[in-house]
Formats: C-alpha cells, structure tokens, sequence
C-alpha cells in the first residue's frame, strides 16, 4: 500500500481528497511564473510627451522580454501627481508600473501641499532611466551671444527682461528661478500652459528666454531662429555639442536635468522587483535603446534600486531649496 493510500484509510478520507490537500499545500515555488498577464505601466503625464514615448520603449522591451503585454496607461493632470497617486495605491503585486520623473518624485512633494503620496515610502524604486539636461535659448534678436553677457544685461535691465515656462512650478520654471538666485538677477516669469505656446512667443519675441529640454528647440536653434547660451548639466550635450555648460560659462555645478525612472508601489514582492530591474536595465542597455534615447538627446542611467533611491532623496532636497527660496506653492 502506498504513503497516500495509508493516509487515506487512517482518517477515512478518498485517496482523491489526500492528493488535493498535498496540491494546495504545494510550496510557493509552484506559484504561477510572474508575468503571467498583462502587466500596466501608468504614466502620468500625456501622450506624446518625452515621458510617454521613454514608457512605450521601456514597455516593448520589457513584452519581448516577458512574453506578456505592458499596456500604456497616460494619466496626466496636476503636474503628474493624478497618476502618481493612482499608481501609489495600486495593488502590489507587480502588475501595475510607473513611468514617473523628477516632476513627480522630486519637486512634487515640496511643490504641493497635498500630493497625496510620498515619493519614498509608498514606492519602490527599480532603476532610473535615463537623463536629459535643460538648455537656456534666447531670442535670436536678443542681443546676447553667451551666458555672462545675457546675465549683465539683466543687470542693467532689472526686471524688464522675462522668461518663459511650462507652467509655475514646472522644471524650467525653477530652472528660472534657480538662475536668478544663483546670478542675483531679477526676471519675470511668465507661464504657458505648455512648451509648444511658450516657445511660439519665444520665438515671436514676446519673451526674452527660457529653459526647455535640449531636443525641444533644437529645430529652431539649427534654424538660427534661437539662440543657445549654455546647457545646465555638468558635461556638454551630444545634440549640442558646441554649446557650453553653466559651469564652463561661470556658474558653477549649476545643473538642471530632467530624470525619468520605473517605479511600483511599495511591498511588491521582492523577487518580482528583482526581475523587473533585471530586464528592464537589460533592455536600457541594448544598441537599440541607447540610440533611441541618444535621439532624444538623453542618456541611459539603469541605476541600482539603492542608488536610484539616493538620488531621489538627494534630489527632493535640493529642488525643495530652490521652491522655499523661490516661494512656489500650488494646492
């Protein structure tokens, strides 16, 4: 008689009801393989954006990787904190994903009163992805060539000359204000709702300068239509290679960069975390992905959860600096 059917007959139970109970005892090893479905990824600002298009790319490696389809989930609205908090309270189970950035997970948490999460404890942190530096263009009419001379004409003109951004509170709004807290010059700020509106007036005239990622008036710096003073990163920008840091133009390690990174809520399992920083870092590293974030006029980080943690701590503090200096607040 075998183990199973002495089992059976000493506690009167079928031989069929003993092999269910060791089924259903089975250890966790036998649990279905991750990912077995589809797996979201919420991206909370909207299509077409740098942050969507780095998701759609991390997404397709991550479905030929997985053999499962990584859907695309754009949530925008209040500067990105709709979709960050959605995905902060999503269940753990690695099923839900997030595309965020320096928006969402750095200024956002001093930028707003209520974010309705925090960046460090209601997520773990898998890699971040890649960076891409602002650069300052100005009007090509502007009679400035360089950094120093635009900050001396400030000087003479305190007040008068005026900067655009995407909206208060925005990377390259605080990039203005950091500028003038670094140089001691005084300028208006003037918010669009938008890159595209505050470059057409750039563009128009109707405002002296702004910060935008590199990619975004690279068109109409070929052009010769703006102006290119200086990129706020600590080297110089392939996409703009002639064009000089902050720190070569006197300003020190005056760097302004849009991050992106992957993220899940907090308390997915571990081993689920690891696999999703394995293949995802994977991918960031393949010919492929790095030439299209070349394209993009970024470059692949693929940190470690640990580094990139550091770094969105070390961050949060340093953009909170700048929005107490400058006295942003946004309900």
């Amino acid at each position: 008689m075998t183990v199973s059917a002495r089992v059976a007959a000493a506690f009167g139970i079928s031989l069929a009801g003993v092999l269910a109970l060791t089924v259903l005892s089975a250890p966790v090893w036998a649990q279905e393989k991750y990912p077995s479905r589809a797996v979201r990824m919420i991206v909370p600002f909207p299509a077409a954006g740098v942050t969507d298009l780095a998701a759609r790319q991390v997404g397709q490696r991550l479905n030929e990787a997985w053999g499962q389809p990584v859907v695309i989930d754009n949530r925008p609205g209040a500067g990105g904190t709709i979709g960050t908090e959605l995905a902060a309270k999503a269940l753990a189970d690695g099923y839900t994903l997030m595309m965020g950035s320096v928006s969402t997970h750095a200024i956002a948490p001093s930028l707003y009163a209520k974010p309705g999460y925090d960046p460090l404890k209601d997520f773990a942190a898998i890699t971040e992805i890649a960076t891409t530096p602002n650069v300052l263009v100005v009007n090509a009419a502007l009679p400035v060539k360089n950094l120093k001379e635009l900050v001396a004409l400030a000087r003479k003109r305190p007040g008068e000359l005026t900067f655009g951004s995407n909206g208060n509170g925005t990377n390259n709004h605080l990039a203005g204000e950091m500028l003038q807290a670094v140089t001691g010059i005084k300028l208006q700020h003037v918010p669009y709702k938008g890159s595209a509106f505050a470059t057409s007036d750039l563009l128009g005239g109707h405002i002296s300068m702004m910060f935008d990622v590199v990619l975004t008036p690279l068109p109409m710096v070929k052009a010769g239509k703006l102006r290119p003073l200086a990129t706020a990163a600590a080297k110089r920008s392939p996409v703009l290679p002639d064009v000089p840091t902050a720190a070569e133009s006197g300003l020190g390690d005056f760097q302004v960069l849009v991050w992106l990174g992957l993220w899940a809520p907090a308390n997915v399992p571990q081993e689920i975390l690891n696999k999703i920083h394995a293949d995802t870092v994977a991918g960031l590293r393949t010919p492929k992905m790095q030439d299209f974030f070349l394209s993009q006029g970024a470059e692949v980080v693929a940190s470690t959860p640990a580094q990139f943690t550091t770094h969105i701590r070390d961050e949060t503090a340093r953009w909170k600096k700048v929005i107490d200096s400058a006295k942003v607040r946004l309900d």
